[in-house]
Parts: structure tokens; sequence; C-alpha cells
């Protein structure tokens, strides 16, 4: 007999939260109807496939769809609980593009029903669920919603934004403390009860804007830190000083733990969370702000250093390694490693091999670039001169070390622990 109210949840985004997040609730018996706009991954998902790269997750998603508990759609159909999962990329004035939320809310609108729950997940600036609330209050005016009739109305509303690591957020999803925010007391708790379902870890429940806030405040501060530690690289660079010696030196002190300095910073919320704290509070945000201009200079920095070794022999061939924005993933959102190959791909007119085991091709936004060729790692190694890391991924740590011998080399990410040979 099942201890919950909750029969069925319509999860809206089947990327890589939404489907993780659909799989893990219906495992629990829950039915799950799951809802994208991408036709080849409501096939996928149907076949009892995935359309992306996460350990363990295709084990259950073949399971949930084999025993009916899983079902992707292209539209939202009638449930107890909505979950908005979809994408919330900034635009190039760094303004958080709020229209996937937007079009999820104004399509599940239809679907309400007198106490259904709707948990916003996406990551978004604060104010997002009062916005949310208001939209869905002026396409339903025959229901109730919290900002207006608060804990008697007819909608539950929260945010929970999520906090995992791709390539682990199977166990992620289910060990984690979540953050909480509802509209209401009620609504929270409500939303804390769903979430009991497949979490483990804590559920802290608090107001809605605190937990919009939380999740940009956790990468904003990650974003800082990483910027320390590349303006670091940067003087380091400056006065001929090995940045990995002095940051290990330097960690040796009881408080200071200073990160490695790297090639820029990817994915989809560091680079981006932060401006939607900046969004709503520039003028109260200047460290914020100048942390997120070094790390995005970074790519460039990096693409400069390998230029320079090209001026010794400018018909020198790169290899670059590695495209994802982390080690063992397929994800290239906001990846650094792109950056920089786009950067030599207009800098440098030879042969630029570049070796990607997570992916098939070439981004689209780099197969333009006729001087790039896409290959694996071994052939990139033996063809090029010169030998670029962008990203620590575990099968470039098992390259031959004397296949390196007569290159020049610069690793970025700790693969090899070599800067300049």
């Amino acid at each position: 007999m099942s201890l919950h109210p909750f029969k069925s949840v319509c999860v809206m985004g089947l990327g890589y939260i939404g489907l993780p997040t659909a799989t893990l609730i219906a495992s629990r018996g829950v039915k799950v109807i799951g809802v994208d706009k991408n036709q080849h991954a409501i096939d996928t998902i149907n076949q009892g496939k995935i359309h992306i790269v996460e350990p363990d997750l295709e084990g259950l998603v073949t399971k949930v769809v084999g025993d009916g508990s899983l079902k992707a759609y292209d539209h939202a159909q009638p449930a107890d609980i909505f979950i908005i999962t979809v994408p919330t990329p900034i635009q190039e004035d760094k303004s958080p593009d709020m229209s996937y939320v937007e079009a999820a809310l104004t399509e599940i609108a239809g679907q309400l029903q007198t106490g259904n729950l709707v948990i916003i997940e996406s990551t978004s600036p604060v104010g997002t669920t009062d916005n949310a609330a208001k939209l869905l209050a002026a396409q339903r005016p025959d229901l109730t919603f919290p900002h207006t009739h608060g804990e008697e109305s007819d909608i539950r509303m929260a945010y929970c934004p999520e906090r995992v690591l791709p390539g682990q957020i199977i166990t992620e999803l289910m060990n984690n403390d979540r953050i909480i925010g509802g509209m209401t007391p009620k609504c929270a708790e409500l939303a804390k009860r769903f979430y009991h379902i497949f979490v483990r870890g804590n559920c802290h429940t608090g107001t809605h804007d605190t937990a919009e806030l939380v999740k940009l405040s956790e990468n904003a501060y990650r974003d800082v830190n990483i910027a320390f530690a590349n303006e670091l690289s940067n003087v380091c660079d400056h006065h001929g000083i090995d940045v990995n010696q002095l940051v290990q030196f330097a960690n040796l002190h009881p408080r200071v733990n200073i990160l490695n300095p790297g090639p820029g910073v990817g994915g989809h919320c560091i680079p981006v969370d932060p401006w939607f704290i900046v969004d709503k509070a520039r003028e109260h945000t200047p460290l914020i702000q100048a942390a997120r201009r070094i790390n995005d200079e970074r790519p460039h920095w990096a693409a400069d250093k390998i230029l320079q070794l090209t001026k010794e022999n400018p018909t020198a061939k790169i290899a670059c390694l590695g495209l994802a924005y982390k080690p063992n993933v397929d994800d290239l959102r906001e990846s650094p490693a792109v950056e920089i190959v786009r950067d030599l791909a207009k800098a440098h007119n030879q042969t630029i091999y570049v070796c990607e085991p997570h992916i098939k091709n070439l981004p689209e936004n780099l197969s333009k670039y006729k001087n790039l060729q896409f290959t694996d790692a071994l052939t990139a190694i033996n063809e090029a001169d010169i030998i670029a890391t962008l990203v620590n991924h575990r099968t470039f740590g098992y390259v031959n070390k004397e296949s390196l011998n007569q290159k020049k080399i610069y690793d970025f990410c700790g693969v090899w622990h070599k800067s300049i040979v």
C-alpha cells in the first residue's frame, strides 16, 4: 500500500536533469508522464533507451519504461504533480532566457486541477516562482494560487533546485540534501513529502525566494574561487612561476584550499548562474561580475598560449584533447574547450586534430572549420607537433607516454602533469 497520495507526476523536460528525475520517481511505483519537444528523445526513451550519456541511467530507464511506469510524450497531461526541468540559458546580454519555463507553465496551465502541486526545478533568478504563479493565475482564473490566496489556494507551488554533478546524477539525486522553497508552509511540506519518495538526503524547507537564490549562490561561490585560481595562474605566468607547485605549497597552510587553475569554466551551471544573480542585483555584485569576466576570458588566454608555441613552427599541427566541459561525460554546454578549439581554428590555418571520445562527430558550431579533423586520441597525438589537453578524460591518462616524446605539450588540466615540454 502506498504511503503517499501521489499517483502521477508530469515532468516537463527530459534532458540531463528531467530524465533521471522522472526515472527515479517512476522506479518508486509512481506513474510518470515525461514531456519533451525533441521527438528523437521521446522515441529513444519510449524504446527504453537514453539520448544522453549518464552512468547507471539506461538500465533504470529500460526497467521503468518496460513496466509502464514512465512514458514520454510531446505534450503535458493531467497529473497530481507537475515538475518543470526545462533549460534556462542566458542571452547575449547575459540576461536569463525564461522562455522555456514560461512555455512549460503555459502548457501545464490547461491541465491543472484543484489540489495539484507545481514545482520548478529549472535554475532561475529570484522572483521566478512568484512570476510563475501570476502567469498560471492569468490563464486559469477558475483556480486560486498561493500569491493571492496563501494556504487556502487551490494550487500549491514550490521551488526546488537540482544540485547534482553530471556523471553522478542518479546517486546525487537520491543522496544529496534538497532545498525546498514553498510559496506557503503547506506548499513546502507537500513538496517535501513528495521528494521523500526518492530522496534519501535531508529535505530542508524554507521560502521560495531563498531556494531560488541558494542554487545561484552555490555556483557563484565556486565561480569566484575558480577565478582566484585562474588569476593566480596569470600572475605565475607573468613571473615564470610553476602555478601547480605554488598551489601545492600554499595549500599546506591549514586554512587555505586554493583550487587548481584550468582552461576555463563550463557546463550549464557555474558559467550561467552568477549572471542570474547579477541580473536582479547588478549594483550589489561587483565581485561576482569580476569573477565571471576572469573566467570568461580564460579560454582565449589558453588559446593564445597554444598559439605562442606555433611561432617557432608556423606549420605545426595541433592536437586538442577533449571538448566536453568536464571529464568523462559528453556534455559540451558552455565548454571552454570548444571555445579554445574555435579560437585556434580561426587563427591557425594548419591541421588541428580534435579528439572527444564521448561524442561521434564535431559539434555543429565547429564543423564549419575545414582545418579541424575529428579523430581518436592516438591518431591526434601521433600526427600532431603540439598537444593541448583541454579535458582530463580518464582515457587520455592511458596514453603511452613514449608517444609524447619530441612533442610540445600544454597540459591545461593535469592529464600527464606536464606544463610545457
